[in-house]
């Protein structure tokens, strides 16, 4: 039947698998809220429209599928571009559509009116389009979800006209058949077999671009050493003896790298938030696999490049490590003190914090989906902290945007519902996006929220005594955090030790509504 457009899209959109999304009405973009309800799609509304863009980040990181967001012309659009950034950065497949003004170059003066909306969505996206018929709606919207499974997954913008979206159209095209992804087999893995069989160190650095549960078995069958990205911890699982962890930022694994006759990077940018320097450090031949073809021609000259996605490559190796004898270069001796040495390197670097993220891991599930923010405690703890499973640690890394981590864990929260989902975030940058601890007690998320409240910018602080700047404006007065997320209607707790920091938190995981569990230095 025919239907405004607005409300067509949104049961295109259900056609295709959404079942949630995230989004704040307004005048013109209330058509797309006329079929969210008739087509079975549950809508959660934010409080801005940061905020719902980071909760469809957090919800496509916890299952892989788009996020999705609706939001207004203008300033809207313009308040959801952080998200997008993130999303454009971390590889994170997003799907937002807006309304746009129908004329804007022979008019002036119109509500939520930009000079040039779709221009500027399409700095932190991968494309951002305007649509100015159903055909070319229904088309775009079947590109992005075809282009989230087959490329790089990274945020597309859809803007329709307001009078478009009132109009009526006919219903969206049955969904397509998707299109196969190229997949990398067993003679395509055949360079890399090869130079596997003359190696007595090869060291494989795994990162968040990994999909396949396989990286244990093969690292262990081929008796290699690995590193991981941020992104990627929890690849090798739990306890690997050959597993350097996530400390490829400490200066002196690049001397690690040095030391490996072969080096293999599998969905890993290997950019600068993933080394903090230019050069990763390798003598050796490097391989890199990556869906990116930017990748595979940057500045670390890989000699053997394959152009797949990581899971068919692990599937592909696994089978041909048959053919592989297991080197015998690493020893756990090792790694395990050159992770001792870096460990203590961090724990000097920003001192008191390491005893407490050893505290929080003990109280938290092993299965638990972590959300950070920008927080001094979230840098020292993805870097000691080992995860059991991978993807289960989500931070805004590439884009580094203050205030990710609430709204985020409530996207993933969402889609998690009956799993343990935690946020951490800092005092400062929970300013940024503390209204939507609303939306989560109206959901009644069972959401732990630590807060890390040392009562300034200290990272930023640390940055300026480092420069010989005399610190100023890093310290911002804080609200009582606890007696703030009561007004709100979360539970709130303020331990004392780290006993009763790791008693609050199992506590929570029970409860009817988020706790925001405010922790400071003073605790140890």
């Amino acid at each position: 039947m025919k239907r405004p457009l607005g409300a067509q899209i949104s049961h295109m959109l259900r056609d295709r698998g959404v079942d949630v999304i995230f989004g704040i009405p307004g005048v013109h973009n209330q058509e797309m809220y006329r079929g969210i309800e008739e087509a079975g799609i549950t809508h959660v509304l934010a409080r801005h429209e940061q905020g719902a863009g980071f909760m469809a980040d957090g919800y496509a990181r916890a299952t892989g599928k788009p996020g999705v967001a609706y939001v207004i012309t203008g300033p809207g659009l313009c308040n959801i571009m952080t998200p997008m950034g993130q999303a454009y950065t971390d590889s994170v497949p997003m799907l937002v559509l807006s309304s746009c003004l129908d004329e804007t170059q022979a008019q002036r003066g119109q509500l939520h009116q930009m000079k040039d909306q779709r221009a500027a969505a399409e700095t932190v996206t991968d494309w951002s389009v305007q649509a100015n018929t159903a055909e070319a709606a229904y088309g775009l919207v079947e590109r992005a979800f075809e282009e989230f499974e087959l490329s790089r997954p990274r945020p597309k913008c859809i803007q329709v006209p307001i009078a478009q979206l009132e109009a009526d159209a006919d219903p969206a095209p049955f969904p397509n058949q998707p299109a196969l992804r190229t997949k990398a087999l067993p003679p395509d893995v055949g360079p890399v077999v090869s130079l596997l069989n003359i190696a007595r160190r090869p060291l494989f650095i795994l990162g968040g671009g990994c999909r396949s549960n396989d990286w244990r078995q093969i690292l262990t069958q081929l008796g290699a050493a690995c590193f991981t990205t941020y992104a990627g911890r929890g690849m090798a699982g739990a306890n690997y003896a050959l597993d350097f962890g996530s400390m490829l930022p400490r200066p002196g694994s690049a001397d690690v790298i040095a030391s490996a006759d072969l080096v293999i990077a599998v969905g890993a940018e290997l950019g600068e938030v993933d080394l903090w320097r230019r050069d990763l450090g390798h003598t050796a031949n490097l391989v890199r696999v990556d869906l990116d073809p930017e990748v595979l021609s940057d500045h670390h000259r890989a000699a053997v490049k394959l152009q797949a996605d990581s899971a068919s490559f692990a599937r592909a190796l696994w089978e041909e490590t048959e053919n592989v004898k297991p080197a015998t270069g690493w020893t756990p001796d090792e790694v395990a003190e050159a992770r001792a040495r870096w460990r203590a390197e961090v724990d000097a670097e920003r001192p008191g914090i390491v005893p407490v993220a050893d505290a929080l891991r003990a109280a938290l599930p092993a299965e638990t989906m972590i959300y950070s923010d920008m927080t001094q405690f979230a840098y020292v703890a993805k870097e000691v902290w080992d995860m059991a499973y991978p993807h289960h640690w989500h931070h805004p890394t590439g884009f580094g945007t203050l205030g990710y981590g609430l709204p985020a864990g409530i996207g993933g929260a969402v889609a998690r519902r009956g799993k343990p989902t935690a946020v951490i975030v800092g005092d400062y940058g929970f300013h940024y996006t503390m209204q939507e601890l609303g939306v989560a007690v109206e959901l009644g998320l069972s959401l732990p929220i630590i807060l890390w409240d040392n009562g300034k910018l200290k990272e930023i602080e640390d940055s300026m005594v480092r420069g010989q700047i005399a610190p100023n404006a890093v310290v911002a007065r804080n609200p009582d955090f606890c007696k703030l997320a009561e007004a709100f209607g979360a539970l709130s707790a303020a331990p004392g030790n780290l006993e009763e920091m790791q008693a609050a938190v199992r506590t929570a995981f029970e409860a009817p509504v988020p706790t925001l569990i405010r922790v400071t230095p003073d605790i140890l």
